[in-house]
């Protein structure tokens, strides 16, 4: 039997700044289907990091997103009773979510100050190509290297 066809809902850009990006963004952040707390603490952030680096916010969360994107991951394979990590070139689409979802973890994974300072904080230093995402992406960097010898697995 075939699979369904994926259904494909068109997202609409945020109402502040007009970006696909910051909609996404926000809705990454959004816990518990709180959209409205997500909204405050994201624009909060962008006001912080307005106030700090006198740039356009949107265009350091660009940056800090094209920083912290990864361009190579592994994926596990099982090849004849073996489970080899297979590295593989990550699609557009999910280097977007990974690079949100680190950006995301890392300002959670600090403590002591409200979200959006921690959010904001995390960006500023992804645009330096610094912070706890950019070690992740290394991270992920640095495993796919290791096991490029199992590359010809990759299917």
């Amino acid at each position: 039997m075939r699979r369904a066809i994926k259904i494909t809902h068109w997202m609409k850009p945020d109402h502040k700044y007009g970006s696909l990006v910051v909609e996404k963004f926000i809705n990454q952040l959004m816990m518990d289907g709180k959209k409205n707390t997500a909204r405050t603490v994201f624009y909060r952030a962008l006001q912080i990091i307005k106030t700090q680096t006198k740039k356009d916010p949107v265009a350091v969360l660009d940056e800090a997103i094209k920083n912290v994107s990864p361009s190579l991951e592994v994926r596990a394979r099982r090849v004849g009773g073996a489970t080899y990590q297979v590295p593989r070139e990550v699609r557009p689409e999910r280097k977007l979510a990974l690079a949100m979802r680190w950006l995301i973890a890392a300002a959670k994974s600090k403590k002591g100050k409200p979200m959006a300072e921690k959010l904001a904080e995390e960006l500023i230093l992804a645009t330096k190509n610094e912070g706890v995402a950019i070690k992740k992406r290394e991270d992920t960097h640095r495993m796919a290297e290791a096991n490029r010898a199992f590359a010809h697995f990759a299917w």
